[in-house]
């Protein structure tokens, strides 16, 4: 079985979607044969790479989930692109939890062919985001040094325990990576502050800071190691997975 990351965040504009990709193209450089699934109805990290929205989700048909994938630019990534439909799926799916088992049996079965998995939840904490969770070995939570941010990173935490407790996932491991990171600013070291001292070693060295050229990638359709390869954030992004590898 491949290793499945979840990036999730149920607050939007943290770098959840640009840390799924720039993650994503990283592994997949690395050599690693990567999967970067993208379950968010908004379908950003399927534009983000300059693919289509599919008009009805691989994980909603009946046909092999592998005739729904499609490669990436990059070398080794493939991408499992989002659709709007999926938003009617998860109005559906609060009714019928049947219909989320069994789009994710589809999920296990059709990325038992990679070694890395990312997926790309939804900016909420409803049944979509859950699924991702209970599909992964380990959650990514990207979180924006802004004031409402503990906030935010309590509420996710809550429902990981819930989902461990009720045996609904097996996450065995939890990370948190700073985003729009300026040192220059004393709230963004207040916030480095308390998410360290509250949560210790889940929280990741490397932060991803503040660049503009991690916002502009995604509206020219490439990763950060495509459109700017020698900038801070592609760096940050660089050293980060190699921290999630294990290698710092």
């Amino acid at each position: 079985m491949p290793q499945v990351f979840c990036i999730a965040n149920q607050k939007g504009g943290v770098g959840k979607t640009t840390t799924a990709i720039s993650l994503a193209s990283a592994f997949a450089r690395s050599g690693r044969r990567t999967l970067l699934a993208d379950l968010d109805p908004q379908c950003n990290a399927t534009g983000g790479l300059d693919l289509r929205p599919a008009r009805i989700h691989g994980l909603a048909e009946s046909k092999p989930l592998s005739e729904a994938v499609v490669p990436a630019a990059v070398r080794g990534l493939f991408v499992l692109p989002g659709s709007p439909s999926l938003s009617n799926i998860e109005v559906m799916a609060a009714a019928d939890p049947r219909l989320l088992a069994r789009m994710t049996r589809r999920f296990s079965e059709g990325a038992a062919g990679y070694d890395t998995v990312f997926i790309d939840s939804p900016p909420s904490l409803g049944p979509l985001t859950r699924a991702a969770l209970a599909l992964s070995s380990e959650v990514i939570i990207p979180i924006q040094c802004e004031y409402f941010a503990m906030e935010g990173l309590a509420r996710m935490i809550g429902v990981l325990r819930e989902m461990k407790t009720k045996g609904i996932c097996a996450l065995s491991s939890a990370g948190i990576v700073l985003t729009m990171y300026d040192p220059d600013l004393e709230l963004t070291l207040e916030i480095d502050r308390n998410v360290r001292s509250c949560f210790d070693e889940n929280v990741y060295k490397t932060v991803i800071p503040w660049d503009v050229t991690v916002s502009e990638a995604p509206s020219h359709g490439k990763s950060i190691f495509e459109y700017a390869p020698r900038s801070r954030g592609a760096r940050a992004y660089a050293e980060l997975c190699l921290e999630v590898l294990g290698y710092v």
